[in-house]
């Protein structure tokens, strides 16, 4: 099991004769995550050519529960995921240069080195399930002003959406609070009428294997759409028109009663930046640790975590 920290490993690009491959724009991907959802998404990305650098923020070991949606098998348990998708990318991909950040994106003790890596990477990929995580990648792709999309399945696999993010534009606080103002996609649990006022049972069914590479299907198709092309040097052309036509986009994938009319139907959201969000209202500026407890704190305040 290797150390916690971070680990480079740079691929021979002449094992593949890496010239030989047209539209070679060498692309940094940054990602968080390397789960049932943002495993399948990396491996997607990878296997276009254009990128040519990954750098991986995963902290968990692979436990036994996990190989039922996972891609790498039982055998895997006990290894930590970063290292395990370190090597499933370059037995596919040996001319890739990958480097591994094995700690939590939240960590403070490491964020001098997610910033180095971030701040030279072309675009980010969050592909973790938790807000807070969510909110503090979004002010750092923020403050870096990196482009970054975001990969949700909704419980027990009825739906999920994917966000894509430009510089300048709505950020993850806009985007989740428009989306809770304007479309339900759970139903609230119910209380035990027996139990007036006593606690509400939680019931959360997983999502299947197949329902999460359907979400990550389309995480990595959006990403490729907002990867900057490729131009000649001093072109000026801005890597901004990526043409997506929208913001969010969120796919039904089963019928749910008084929630989803029709399965496997994509529904569209562009969202603009909020001038009252209470994430981004404020000029950009440097992201201090104080300001982000600040910030998420107000957030999920807003958005009903509390």
């Amino acid at each position: 099991m290797a150390p916690a920290g971070s680990q480079v490993r740079k691929g021979n690009r002449e094992l593949i004769g890496y010239s030989q491959f047209p539209g070679n724009g060498m692309i940094h991907v940054f990602q968080v995550g390397a789960g049932s959802g943002g495993m399948p998404v990396l491996d997607m990305l990878v296997r276009d050519r254009r990128i040519d650098r990954v750098t991986l923020v995963e902290p968990d070991e692979y436990k036994p529960h996990n190989a039922d949606r996972h891609v790498f098998p039982h055998s895997s348990a006990g290894e930590l995921k970063a290292v395990l998708a370190e090597a499933w990318l370059k037995e596919r991909r040996p001319d890739l240069e990958v480097n591994l950040i094995v700690a939590d994106v939240l960590d403070t003790a490491c964020q001098p080195e997610i910033e180095a890596a971030m701040a030279v990477a072309d675009i980010g990929v969050c592909a973790v399930d938790n807000e807070p995580a969510k909110y503090h990648f979004d002010a750092l792709m923020r403050k870096h002003g990196k482009r970054w999309t975001l990969g949700e399945v909704l419980s027990g696999g009825i739906g999920g959406f994917v966000h894509a993010f430009l510089p300048g534009g709505p950020c993850y606080g806009c985007v989740a609070s428009h989306l809770k103002r304007s479309i339900e996609v759970e139903k609230p649990a119910i209380a035990e009428y027996s139990q007036p006022g006593g606690a509400v049972k939680e019931a959360t069914v997983p999502a299947t294997m197949a329902s999460i590479h359907a979400i990550a299907s389309l995480h990595a198709l959006i990403t490729f759409e907002l990867m900057p092309p490729p131009q000649p040097s001093g072109s000026g052309a801005s890597p901004a028109q990526n043409g997506l036509p929208f913001t969010s986009l969120l796919l039904t994938m089963k019928q749910v009663p008084d929630l989803f009319d029709e399965a496997f139907r994509p529904f569209r959201f562009r969202i603009a930046r909020s001038p009252e969000c209470l994430v981004c209202r404020a000029p950009e500026r440097e992201v201090a640790s104080e300001d982000l407890d600040v910030a998420l704190h107000q957030a999920f305040a807003r958005l009903g975590h509390e």
